[in-house]
């Protein structure tokens, strides 16, 4: 098994791709109106209309009613990307914080409310997670 993307469903599309264009510097592909992915070397963020979940069943996922997900994103320098960001990305949750587990790490909301994660390893035991 491989997990290979997160899909996030949206009333409104063409926002949330530039928003997630915007934060990580990607550029999208669109593979119609309704469906769009920025890929990472590790994993992708696919972005869906509510048109395309009607697909799988009407009604299955609710646009902007994420409760429990974060979308978290490892950054060369989470405080640099704070500054840079910090006018763009508009809800703040959390300054950059270093936590107990030894990352460096900014929450904020996407436009739809849902939580990202733009986090550095800080501490020598985090780092070594993250070795390639």
């Amino acid at each position: 098994m491989d997990f290979v993307s997160t899909r996030v469903i949206t009333d409104d599309i063409k926002r949330l791709v530039r928003f997630y264009e915007a934060i990580s510097g990607l550029a999208a592909t669109w593979y119609t109106d309704d469906f769009a992915e920025l890929k990472t070397p590790s994993c992708t963020l696919a972005i869906g209309s509510q048109r395309t979940m009607d697909l799988f069943g009407a009604g299955a996922a609710r646009p902007a009613d994420n409760h429990s997900a974060i979308l978290e994103f490892r950054v060369e320098d989470v405080d640099k990307e704070f500054e840079k960001l910090e006018k763009v990305i508009g809800d703040v949750v959390q300054k950059p914080t270093t936590q107990p587990w030894g990352n460096r790490s900014l929450l904020f909301r996407d436009p739809d409310g849902n939580l990202v994660n733009f986090f550095t390893p800080v501490s020598a035991a985090a780092i070594k997670k993250y070795e390639i």
